[in-house]
């Protein structure tokens, strides 16, 4: 029933500067968790970083140092900043939404936006 919509990917060179974001379609039930998972050909998906409700983050050890996550709950919006990208960053990025309608954990799924690092 939710929509997510993330959008910011694009090609950039190494060392460079991406900003994704994605916002969640209203709903009256909680909002657990927002974040980040990436998948890039050949590999398996992986976390890239989250933030609960209350503003815990955490963060795969590939990016720590280098991406910071951040939402605003007011607009069910989580934001990914990506500095001193890699060319190992490249993937499609996929939000991720964790929500509890009644007392039942759901998660949802954006489209996934391409990230290209690329000389």
């Amino acid at each position: 029933q939710v929509q997510l919509v993330d959008a910011g990917g694009g090609l950039v060179q190494p060392g460079g500067s991406l900003r994704l974001s994605c916002t969640a379609s209203k709903t009256i039930f909680t909002i657990d968790a927002m974040g980040w998972y990436r998948q890039a050909p050949g590999k398996q998906r992986e976390l890239v970083a989250i933030i609960t409700a209350g503003g815990t983050t955490n963060y795969a050890d590939s990016v720590k140092g280098r991406f910071t996550i951040s939402r605003d709950n007011a607009k069910n919006t989580v934001y990914l900043q990506m500095n001193s990208l890699k060319p190992e960053d490249t993937a499609v990025y996929y939000c991720n939404a964790k929500i509890t309608e009644l007392v039942y954990l759901t998660d949802y799924w954006g489209q996934g936006t391409q990230v290209t690092v690329s000389s």
